[in-house]
């Protein structure tokens, strides 16, 4: 223990007028003392160290501060005062590690980070292993999407009522957070009902696939209750559509207006199949990508297809659901990339899809 109180003398010296590289040694070697005797420390040798180096951390370089983080981070006796002090920095380089994992940060630190820092640092704190109800309320609250995601799929996270109601509300934008709300085995039945009323049916089957067989059950009754029909389907079935096509095909009728028409009627079966007879893709492959987060397949579908851009634009609000909308901004963002959108480019991914149909 003798070694550390023979640096404290020079600290002031070293603080006022020391180089970086003077200072930066002067971290490496407290610290390295203070990380090598931590798990014998007394309670007095760890105040000893947390006063010399909350004093001394702050005028270190980033790279020593963020390596003594890490380090830290893993420590159940790491000095609070410079853990509180390195977690509350902006650096997220320094800050992070300790937000995601060090045990020492009290809630109410925790609360007060997450209150006033950036998105950065709410993804951090999103990934610790456990979190109170009280700091996830402010991660939904003031998290983007990516923390809102990210907290939601934390099975470690707790949620108040209230902080639920928000996720539920939130994720009727938002596929990828329906789908991990729904996975999640705190979610009551009433709350699976109202995340499955506020989302669309794409998102609902995408959910079936993935959750398990007792949660199965619970959707489909769900659905029962929501939409009033029994026996609520756990997928799709093209089999009529197809028929439909078929004869469509027979007919010469199988083009892009056929589709257009689908598509503006809400017949998400006809319109598939349609799509996948004048691109060649395989339906199930279709649906398969179609239900994915974004409108990504049906803008490289329609490409590849040589359709009109209205036509693309009916895809897409046939993808929401008849009872939602697709706010103008997303409509103009998906008319740009379709525009920018070369037509080798989608016909070569397309081509992809039909010798890999389980892409």
């Amino acid at each position: 223990m003798t070694p550390a109180p023979s640096l404290i003398p020079e600290l002031d010296e070293i603080v006022g007028r020391g180089d970086p590289k003077r200072r930066n040694d002067a971290v490496r070697r407290i610290s390295e003392l203070y990380l090598q005797g931590a798990a014998s420390f007394t309670s007095d040798h760890v105040s000893l160290f947390d006063e010399v180096l909350t004093s001394l951390v702050p005028h270190a370089e980033v790279t020593s501060r963020a390596e003594l983080a890490e380090r830290l981070s893993v420590l159940e006796n790491a000095p609070r005062g410079l853990v509180g002090q390195l977690a509350q920095e902006d650096e997220i380089a320094v800050a992070g590690p300790l937000l995601r994992r060090s045990t020492v940060i009290d809630e109410q630190m925790l609360v007060e980070i997450a209150a006033a820092k950036g998105q950065d640092h709410l993804l951090a704190m999103a990934e610790r292993p456990t979190l109170s109800s009280e700091v996830t309320d402010v991660l939904v609250s003031r998290g983007d999407r990516a923390v809102v995601r990210r907290t939601a799929g934390n099975a470690g996270a707790n949620f108040s009522a209230g902080g639920y109601s928000s996720l539920i509300q939130r994720a009727g934008q938002d596929g990828v957070l329906t789908i991990r709300l729904g996975q999640r085995d705190d979610l009551s039945s009433e709350q699976l009902k109202d995340l499955l009323g506020g989302s669309i049916d794409i998102v609902r089957r995408r959910l079936v696939k993935v959750v398990k067989p007792e949660r199965q059950a619970e959707i489909k009754q769900a659905m029962a209750d929501i939409t009033g029909v029994k026996g609520w389907a756990l997928s799709r079935d093209f089999s009529l559509a197809q028929r439909t096509v078929l004869k469509l095909g027979r007919e010469g009728s199988l083009g892009e207006g056929a589709l257009l028409n689908f598509a503006k009627a809400f017949k998400y079966e006809e319109a598939v199949a349609t799509l996948a007879a004048m691109s060649g893709v395989e339906i199930e492959t279709l649906d398969r990508l179609i239900s994915g987060e974004r409108d990504d397949a049906i803008l490289i579908a329609g490409k590849a297809s040589g359709l009109e851009w209205a036509t693309v634009r009916a895809l897409i609000l046939l993808r929401a659901g008849p009872n939602r909308t697709v706010s103008p901004l997303d409509i103009e963002n998906a008319r740009v990339n379709f525009v920018r959108l070369m037509p080798a480019t989608a016909k070569r991914i397309a081509g992809f899809w039909k010798t890999h149909p389980s892409v």
